[in-house]
């Protein structure tokens, strides 16, 4: 066994490689923008070498640093009167915390000398379960999630003390608060299926108004998700997301009347929206087939036009006052922009720019559950067989995109093949495909993982000799579940941040996924031991023949340290082959310096054991 806990420094200069850049170049995300002053905005960058907050004054061109911690800062948002940055802060990445302001200028008036003060002062700390602040920055609903109380939902108003207004033992958090702010939308799972929220309205002093649960009176459950409430003063329209037709899509609902308006807007995909400023008409991101487009859809009218965007995947957007969209912008091949249907450029970090990658191709693929879609990936020119990487998204509920990806880009100038595969689980193919792997959680993406590896090797892309299995997350506890219940598939598993041990991770893990697995797997580890049994990467431990490297953080609390260690103990008493790093961290790191850290330890970790596919790392 090897254990790594030393730094190890990058490499600098001209001579720094491509992989390197990619993570080291300056990255933004979509600015968020004040309802009222939408000339403040508030994005995430890279810029220092750690994800912070950084706020930026359009009239004035003026940006400047927000938040500025070790472990780096991410979850934030704007009043929308402009005057004040809400930020989440939490401990070293272990996402329990209490939320913090500061004025938008410093030293306004009001402030506390432009430091950071409590945004919640007598809200003890909590992992966050949603916020919405009032349109004059001195009113907001904080959502509220422990282990002790579960889900709580308070009122939140400035020199008073939090009202509480909901609670639950099941998850539950705010979804958003109406202009005039005498309406709170929450989104809950009462019924007890994590995976399918229904949405509650209250006023302010919890009293309810109005209720829509798509979860009862029939054979299926459905969820639905609150998209917003209309930008307009009065105005009881809420925007709604809905799978009744067996994908997402968008509906208006009056929560005043009951009225709902269903837009049928007959594209294949997942369909989600949001309001242009006006509220006459929505903005619509269509996903499918790993990629997205936008569209203009006027309400009156019921016409959907068209916005153009180039193919690949848009990440986010945002109708602007002026009519003009922005988004942010990706392909596998090329590196994210923020654009606008101006033309232009709307936020250009400065500096490093980061190089481009190879495009995907899209692979169809029969398995026991349906058509499984792959992205594959190869060096230019390359023929194989080759190494290949099969890199195993998170979630479960996601889905990897033609987007541009800096870690599956490393392996690929390595001279490995990438395969990124949407098992049974992924969004972006329906609701059924979504909701498949209940009961036989982990085994069912297996099954799909499994049969895009054998198209790989029988098509001649894959080299069954040197084949990876590797992910984060849920992509880290299908690495290590893989290993244990394929062994002879897979010649070498990197996990990051992982489940390793089912049962410990539940008890240790977040309340709010706790209730996630209670679903996924029909109930708590006493009352299913079977089916955590079956899908515990230890209960197959002993079987693992390849190689394991392993990196997890210490402050996780989404796949928590001490089931990590149960798995390397059974390792390690059978003298396995495996190495373990640990960070001082969350569920990953938000430090550039780390994560390049841990990526030249993986691509070593593969190099030792499959040999050198191409020069140095």
């Amino acid at each position: 066994m090897t254990e790594s806990n030393g730094s190890t420094s990058p490499e600098r200069g001209g001579d720094m490689p491509d992989w390197e850049k990619r993570f080291r170049a300056p990255r933004v995300s979509l600015p968020d923008w004040a309802e009222d002053a939408p000339h403040r905005s508030l994005f995430v960058s890279n810029a220092t070498g750690t994800y912070e907050l950084y706020a930026w004054d359009r009239t004035t061109g003026e940006q400047r640093q927000v938040t500025d911690r070790p472990n780096g800062t991410t979850d934030g948002l704007l009043s929308p009167d402009g005057e004040w940055i809400w930020w989440f802060d939490d401990t070293d990445g272990d996402e329990f915390g209490i939320w913090r302001r500061q004025p938008f200028v410093p030293g306004d008036p009001g402030a506390a000398s432009g430091t950071d003060e409590p945004a919640a002062p007598g809200l003890e700390p909590s992992y966050p379960a949603g916020l919405a602040i009032g349109r004059d920055g001195r009113t907001a609903v904080v959502g509220r999630s422990t282990d002790q109380d579960g889900s709580t939902i308070h009122l939140v108003r400035a020199g008073q003390d939090p009202m509480e207004i909901y609670r639950h033992r099941e998850s539950a958090g705010v979804g958003d608060l109406s202009r005039d702010g005498s309406l709170v939308v929450i989104e809950h799972t009462e019924h007890g299926d994590a995976m399918h929220s229904a949405l509650r309205v209250l006023r302010p002093d919890g009293w309810t108004v109005a209720e829509l649960d798509d979860t009862k009176g029939g054979t299926v459950e459905l969820g639905l998700e609150v998209l917003g409430f209309a930008p307009v003063d009065g105005d009881t329209r809420l925007l709604i997301g809905h799978q009744r037709r067996g994908r997402w899509e968008p509906m208006v609902w009056d929560v005043a009347t009951g009225e709902e308006t269903d837009l049928a807007l007959e594209l294949p995909g997942d369909v989600a929206a949001e309001w242009y400023p006006d509220g006459s008409a929505l903005l619509i991101v269509h996903s499918f087939e790993a990629r997205s487009e936008l569209f203009r859809y006027d309400l009156a009218t019921r016409e959907l036009v068209r916005v153009p965007t180039p193919p690949g995947s848009v990440s986010g957007a945002t109708a602007r006052p002026d009519g003009t969209v922005e988004y942010l912008w990706s392909s596998a091949a090329e590196p994210p922009v923020v654009r606008s249907t101006s033309g232009e450029v709307v936020l250009d970090p400065p500096g490093m720019r980061a190089p481009g990658s190879v495009p995907v191709e899209d692979v169809w693929v029969e398995g026991p559950g349906g058509r499984i879609h792959a992205l594959v990936q190869r060096p230019a020119g390359a023929r194989g067989p080759l190494p290949t990487v099969f890199d195993i998204h998170g979630g479960p509920t996601w889905h990897d995109s033609d987007s541009f990806a800096a870690g599956p880009a490393a392996w690929v100038d390595h001279g490995y093949a990438v395969v990124r595969v949407n098992y049974r689980g992924s969004t972006g193919y329906g609701r059924e495909w979504t909701d498949a792997l209940r009961h036989r959680v982990g085994l069912i993406e297996l099954e799909d993982i499994a049969a895009v590896r054998e198209w790989a090797v029988s098509s001649g892309l894959a080299d069954p000799e040197r084949l990876v299995l590797t992910g984060g997350s849920w992509g880290g506890y299908l690495t290590l579940l893989g290993l244990g219940t394929q062994p002879d598939a897979w010649t070498i598993g990197i996990a990051a941040v992982p489940v390793a041990d089912y049962v410990t991770a539940y008890h240790d893990e977040m309340e709010a996924l706790k209730a996630m697995d209670r679903t996924l797997l029909g109930g708590t580890p006493e009352e299913v031991p079977e089916r955590f049994e079956a899908s515990s990467p230890l209960t197959y431990v002993d079987a693992v023949k390849s190689p394991v490297y392993i990196s997890a953080g210490v402050n996780d609390p989404r796949c928590p340290i001490r089931q990590v260690e149960n798995y390397v103990d059974r390792l390690t008493a059978r003298d396995a082959v495996h190495e373990v790093y640990r960070y001082e961290a969350g569920h990953g790191s938000l430090v550039v310096d780390e994560r390049i850290k841990q990526v030249r330890l993986e691509l070593d970790f593969a190099e030792r054991h499959l040999g050198e596919v191409t020069s140095g790392i």
